[in-house]
């Protein structure tokens, strides 16, 4: 059983005829190279290129379980990879589409590249690829079985396909929803991965750079909350689950309450690797680090140095009971821990909520992109804008980092992810919800789900839809505990002075902020900087004004939560 991928340019050959010979060769040669490539990180072979179409297969010469969900894993990317290069090179409107089928097919052992395989399933692909609109990825039955705990999908009909007695039942690939085998996947109200693309696109290119050139890399990912950073490690999971190489992925999260948490993130990793469960006993998880220890350090030394660091990360013992360590001491054994992990293969470590991390575990990821060497370690933080307020550049300032900011989405974009969430809602109540989110793709969505809890949403046939009037819209309960935490995090005296422009409105001059607040207006401009910098407000500058522009809430929900 083999899964076959085709994939074709569409409308390539009167592009082609309009430029130079020598152009198109180098078009053709890079379109060749990023279908070699996309392919064959999903596990694929390209079996053959027929003029501009590619031609792909898995299951052969090795199968694996998830081979029908690679090839259209890989389908999907190499559409969005074409269109890609296509604004690269200056051709736009260039675009792809493609077929994959999954049955038996003929083997040729020992074949490599043209040949390999024949049949039916080779033929049917070619004809599902024919078929299928500009990028768009067509399926037929036997890929939607094993791929749809996976991959979303939607009926396109039946098709009249050549040498097939009756019409064949196609679906449309949309997007993926979960990891290798439908692991983790999210059902019930979610939201599509929308106005991303570029940032995605970002990451994954310097992930691979990271594995290529076995060099550790940084990505600061930095935005407000709700803006997607959360959404864009999920996605960002699910790729490298899709993946045919082993990545050890670790993921830990950022306390914002307790006592001694300050390496909890690491230790959450560390644990998440040894498989050690919060509610073990300390016998227990130093069973667990000792046996997990002898598994990925072959070396008896580097275990004897390794266990005592890691176990004073985690509070357990190992081996003889020790002096406390200094923390250089404990830098260097977690450090050699992650270098010999990454030695079989790229080590990705997520950081969630990196704002709320201690000044140890910022020094910590500075050694570790520092110290390591020859290794592909990929470190990847979520951070709100409030991390530059306690460490210049963000906390994270390397020489390999890369920072991304994600701004608010733009009116299309949110229109897009509200049509994902309730199919044919009428424009007046989308430009409601939209202009109530401000381009937060979080607040769109808890709004949709106060509309839910009010029955104005209701699911009819599986899909929401709108059936009543939306109303005045509020600040969803969901959001209010949150935009009230962002509130507490600010200083006493910019509480007081938000608080005080809450009540002046949405917009207000600098001028009539200071004459209602009771402290001296020096002090009030320099708090406005302030907010400004912390993305609480914002500046429209009019040049004809006399104050030169106002002051606005970024948010209205967060004016409305100060408000109250």
């Amino acid at each position: 059983m083999c899964s076959v991928l085709f994939c074709d340019l569409v409308g390539f050959t009167p592009l082609s005829e309009a430029r130079d010979a020598e152009e198109v060769r180098e078009l053709l040669s890079c379109y060749f190279e990023k279908a070699r490539t996309v392919i064959g990180r999903y596990g694929g072979v390209v079996e053959k290129f027929i003029g501009d179409a590619v031609m792909a297969v898995w299951g052969t010469p090795q199968a694996f379980e998830e081979d029908g969900e690679r090839a259209v894993r890989a389908a999907l990317e190499l559409i969005d990879a074409v269109a890609q290069l296509g604004r690269e090179a200056g051709v736009e409107g260039l675009q792809a589409r493609a077929g994959v089928v999954t049955g038996p097919v003929a083997v040729t052992v020992g074949a490599r590249g043209e040949g390999m395989v024949a049949g039916d399933a080779v033929n049917t692909a070619a004809r599902v690829q024919a078929v299928a609109d500009p990028g768009v990825v067509f399926v037929d039955e036997g890929t939607l079985r094993v791929a749809e705990a996976a991959i979303s999908f939607f009926p396109a009909g039946e098709y009249a396909l050549k040498g097939k007695a009756q019409p064949v039942p196609l679906w449309r690939a949309t997007r993926v929803v979960g990891g290798a085998g439908g692991s983790q996947r999210i059902d019930g109200l979610e939201a599509g991965f929308v106005g991303r693309d570029a940032e995605m696109r970002l990451v994954k290119e310097l992930f691979h750079a990271c594995e290529q050139r076995s060099s550790p890399r940084l990505v600061s990912v930095t935005g407000p909350a709700g803006v997607g950073k959360s959404r864009l490690g999920w996605e960002f999971r699910k790729y490298i689950d899709g993946l045919l190489v082993t990545v050890w992925w670790h993921q830990g999260r950022c306390l914002s309450y307790g006592d001694g948490v300050a390496f909890w993130a690491l230790a959450e990793m560390v644990r998440q690797r040894f498989q050690i469960a919060d509610e073990d006993p300390t016998r227990v998880a130093a069973e667990k680090l000792a046996t997990g220890l002898e598994q990925w350090l072959d070396d008896p030394a580097e275990r004897e140095y390794v266990g005592p660091r890691l176990g004073q990360l985690l509070g357990v013992e190992y081996g003889d009971a020790a002096a406390v360590l200094g923390r250089e001491e404990l830098f260097a054994g977690w450090r050699l821990f992650f270098e010999r992990l990454a030695a079989t293969g790229p080590v990705v470590m997520v950081i969630e909520d990196l704002q709320h991390a201690d000044a140890g575990l910022l020094d910590f990821v500075e050694h570790l992109l520092d110290w390591a060497r020859d290794v592909p370690i990929f470190v990847l933080t979520l951070a709100r804008p409030d991390l530059t307020n306690r460490r210049a550049g963000g906390g994270t300032g390397h020489r390999n980092g890369t920072t991304l900011t994600l701004d608010a989405l733009d009116g299309a974009a949110m229109s897009t992810l509200l049509d994902g969430l309730v199919p044919g809602m009428p424009t007046g109540a989308k430009v409601a919800i939209a202009g109530r989110a401000e381009g937060i793709p979080l607040y769109a969505v808890e709004t949709v789900r106060m509309l839910i809890d009010h029955d104005t949403v209701q699911p009819i046939d599986g899909v929401y839809r709108l059936v009543g009037d939306v109303g005045g819209l509020a600040v969803p309960p969901t959001l209010q505990s949150l935009l009230a935490a962002r509130l507490d995090a600010l200083d006493a005296d910019e509480r007081r002075l938000v608080a005080d422009a809450a009540v002046l409105g949405g917009t207000f001059p600098a001028d009539a902020l200071a004459a209602i607040s009771d402290q001296p207006e020096p002090e009030v401009r320099r708090l406005l900087a302030e907010l400004v910098r912390r993305e609480v407000l914002g500046v429209r500058a009019d040049p004809l004004s006399p104050q030169r522009g106002q002051y606005a809430f970024v948010q209205t929900m967060f004016r409305q939560v100060a408000y109250d």
